[in-house]
């Protein structure tokens, strides 16, 4: 059973010429180390953040986290995804054999999966259910680009992440936790950031002289700082949660400011396997952020993108 690249030609293009010159632009456009003077990719990297809007949005924030890959070894790749359209209290399974993309198609590792499944924990998502999410399709063609040469030599592992509470990001995080400490997998993690305006419901604002979050309504003008300045504050406040691996602090941070991080259950996964890791040391550093649009007013909207590798040791 194959899925269908149910967003190609909406959300990206689905000319496979067109797309392989410009996820090679968008990967191009990236210097060739880190601000903190890594080159890349970076050894040892087994796992990445990177957002999922359409690439003309996203595309360039991504190839921030695909270039820190070390292809050489991997064999394996888990994506983790958030469910956008359905409600899912746990963690879903693809019964596919196959993802299509216009560059390139990728076979799915049945037998990870079946393991999986067989811990009684997780649950399969239906063909249709599957084709509907765009978390997930939107690091198909990235993958496939970055494994291009070994193509038939990878399988994916396809996770849609539910709206689970702590304990259940515990929980699947332990599960796992294994497989993530092999050196031939690879871990992608599926978010965008803040989602902010009237259309996402989202207007938090952090003025600069005062403590705390206020909602902004329609008629508020606010210059101290700009909103998207504010975006970015908050959103950094979330990544440098991230990078201390602090799971309960990340947890924390989303209640207090209710950011719209729809990868927020995801991340929480990767926090939770990388705390249950047993001597390794592991460390995240983000690379790239960018916002859709810089807000100035309360009727702007705009979509926080970031991206991130995790090295282990």
């Amino acid at each position: 059973m194959n899925r269908v690249a149910t967003h190609a030609g909406s959300w990206y293009t689905d000319s496979n010429a067109r797309l392989n010159a410009e996820l090679d632009k968008y990967l191009g456009n990236v210097s060739s180390s880190t601000e903190e003077g890594e080159s890349y990719p970076i050894k040892g990297a087994r796992a990445i953040i990177a957002p999922h809007a359409g690439y003309s949005y996203s595309g360039p924030t991504a190839a921030y986290a695909y270039k820190c890959i070390d292809v050489s070894e991997i064999e394996r790749v888990f994506i983790l995804g958030p469910s956008h359209h359905v409600y899912l209290d746990g963690c879903a399974l693809s019964k596919c054999d196959t993802y299509n993309t216009p560059i390139g198609n990728l076979t799915l590792d049945k037998a990870t999966i079946q393991e999986l499944y067989e811990t009684g924990k997780f649950q399969w998502m239906n063909k249709d259910v599957d084709e509907d999410e765009h978390s997930i399709e939107m690091h198909l063609p990235y993958t496939a680009k970055i494994f291009s040469s070994k193509l038939d030599r990878i399988k994916v592992v396809p996770i849609m992440v539910g709206a689970i509470d702590d304990s259940k990001e515990k929980l699947f995080g332990e599960l796992l936790s294994g497989y993530l400490a092999d050196p031939k997998t690879l871990f992608i993690v599926s978010s965008d950031f803040c989602h902010w305006g009237l259309r996402f419901s989202y207007t938090y604002y952090q003025p600069n002289d005062r403590e705390g979050l206020v909602r902004l309504g329609p008629s508020d003008s606010v210059t101290n700082p700009p909103i998207h300045e504010s975006i970015s504050n908050m959103d950094h406040e979330g990544m440098r949660h991230i990078e201390s691996l602090d799971h309960t602090a990340f947890s924390q941070y989303l209640r207090t400011t209710k950011n719209t991080i729809c990868g927020r259950h995801p991340i929480g996964v990767l926090l939770c396997a990388l705390a249950a890791l047993q001597n390794k040391q592991p460390r995240i550093q983000f690379t790239k952020y960018a916002q859709s649009n810089p807000c100035q007013r309360v009727r702007d909207s705009s979509v926080s993108y970031a991206s991130a590798y995790v090295y282990i040791d």
